[in-house]
């Protein structure tokens, strides 16, 4: 069974092919998430750019307070605890 974080907050844009996968890689396996588009919302881009080195770097997860910035579907399996 897949690890449900607590707060799971996708940081993405619209328009980026990783975000898209990283959303449909949460919803085919039922992980629970907040998605927020850093275009539509100014405090979440300062976020995204304070976390990765002042770059818009999509897709940014914080899962249950700890960051993962563009990962792979392997990596979302390794933290997702999926085989």
């Amino acid at each position: 069974m897949a690890y449900q974080p607590e707060n799971l907050t996708v940081y993405v844009t619209s328009w980026c092919g990783d975000s898209l996968r990283t959303l449909r890689f949460l919803d085919i396996h039922e992980i629970k998430y907040q998605a927020v588009d850093i275009d539509q919302d100014e405090t979440a881009e300062e976020l995204v750019r304070r976390i990765n080195n002042g770059m818009r770097s999509v897709p940014t997860l914080d899962i249950d307070g700890r960051f993962l910035t563009e990962p792979s579907n392997r990596e979302l399996r390794e933290v997702f605890n999926i085989a």
